[in-house]
């Protein structure tokens, strides 16, 4: 080091320094010993020092090729034309995994797109390559979509659902997007491939039946129940509508407990539930076969599974009630992909625990301008992070 100051104005700390003259100039390509044309100053932003920003002006020789061009000699602590030392870059990068970039660039006093830009370009850098046609011994995979923002297009992920690592992602939701996955993968890992477990959605089911012929379509319970969860709110809306004003009164505030499942329930809500099935017929009976539906997937084998579905869809049409009767025929139609469940016991539980993830990192950025960058983002979501921020050295527990 060759002086410090504070800078008037600015309050930020300026450190200079000198080239250590132990270590011999390298030419930056080669790197092999090479003369000095001459020395050159460059300023570079560094981590900040006791709440001040920090900037560094280090002097780097620069040398001439056989050729006659200029080239600065090759530092490990700053990128070539970069403005950021590389800790620096990793600072940020962590901190943007955390916080929205308009936050970390009022702390930092750094402009947003400059933020954005050095988080891109460290993710890019460091995160493990997504390469479909390296992957092997993918046994059952989970396939969703996840909005890159609310009413707007959508992003395919891909997840191992053996090791719950995140193996694909790509701007899409159409059946084309997935067939471009599977044409990456090498024909032994496909033919390995048993199960995929997915939503009720057409495209990825062709693109599946397309691709990996001898693959079984596992429909995620989640899904299915979620499906039945909109059933349930339709005719509790259709209650209200038509009700008088003590049952509507009764109605207010009940969807949780039609929703929640009954053991969940404490004693006030389970009274408070048994007093409105009571009351409403059509309630009650969508209420019990909800019950019955979920027992389904308690079934020890596939035969026995097709069997209590196809008995439950028996049920729900002889209630002549035409949105659990539209809803049956749905399942029948699907029943394959449903009661493959229990050849496999497979749900989507990762992947929906990654698209939460998702979902929390695109509402703190509060829109998403960059669909690479955005990739990026939710690559990361699936990587631990291991080591603090501020203390790179030190392993989080």
């Amino acid at each position: 080091m060759q002086s410090f100051s504070i800078e008037q104005g600015s309050h930020s700390i300026l450190v200079r320094c000198r080239r250590d003259g132990r270590f011999k100039v390298k030419e930056p390509r080669t790197e092999r010993r090479c003369t000095v044309d001459h020395y050159v100053r460059r300023r570079v932003h560094d981590l900040p020092v006791s709440g001040r920003p920090c900037n560094i002006e280090v002097e780097l020789a620069q040398t001439r090729d056989k050729d006659g061009r200029r080239l600065i000699e090759a530092t490990e602590y700053v990128a070539k034309g970069a403005r950021y030392t590389i800790r620096f870059c990793q600072f940020i990068s962590g901190l943007c995994r955390y916080m929205s970039i308009h936050a970390v660039s009022q702390h930092l006093g750094i402009r947003w797109e400059t933020i954005k830009n050095i988080d891109k370009e460290y993710l890019h850098s460091t995160l493990p390559g997504l390469e479909p046609a390296k992957l092997n011994n993918l046994i059952h995979i989970g396939v969703d979509e996840v909005a890159r923002a609310k009413g707007h297009d959508y992003m395919t992920v891909v997840y191992d659902l053996v090791s719950g690592h995140l193996i694909w992602v790509e701007h899409g939701r159409k059946a084309a997007v997935l067939i471009s996955f599977f044409e990456q993968l090498s024909t032994a890992t496909k033919d390995g491939i048993k199960a995929v477990s997915m939503d009720m959605g057409q495209p990825y089911q062709s693109a599946v039946r397309k691709m990996l012929p001898n693959a079984d379509i596992v429909f995620d319970r989640f899904h299915v129940m979620q499906n039945y969860g909109l059933l349930i709110k339709k005719e509790r809306s259709k209650a209200f509508r038509n009700g008088s004003h003590e049952e509507k009164k009764m109605l207010k505030g009940t969807l949780f407990l039609l929703l929640k499942n009954a053991h969940k329930l404490d004693e006030g809500q389970s009274d408070r539930l048994g007093d409105l099935l009571e009351s409403n017929k059509t309630l009650c009976i969508v209420y019990m076969l909800k019950e019955q539906l979920q027992a389904i997937w308690d079934e020890a084998c596939y035969k026995s599974m097709v069997m209590a579905l196809e008995a439950w869809c028996g049920l729900a049409r002889s209630t002549r009630i035409l949105s659990l009767c539209n809803y049956a025929d749905a399942l029948l139609d699907r029943k394959v992909g449903i009661c493959n469940y229990a050849k496999y016991r497979l749900t989507n539980a990762r992947v929906e625990a990654g698209n939460v993830s998702i979902g929390l990192l695109r509402r703190r950025a509060r829109g998403i301008r960059d669909i690479e960058y955005f990739k990026l983002k939710i690559r990361q979501t699936s990587v631990p992070d291991n080591h603090s921020t501020f203390y790179p050295n030190i392993k989080l527990m």
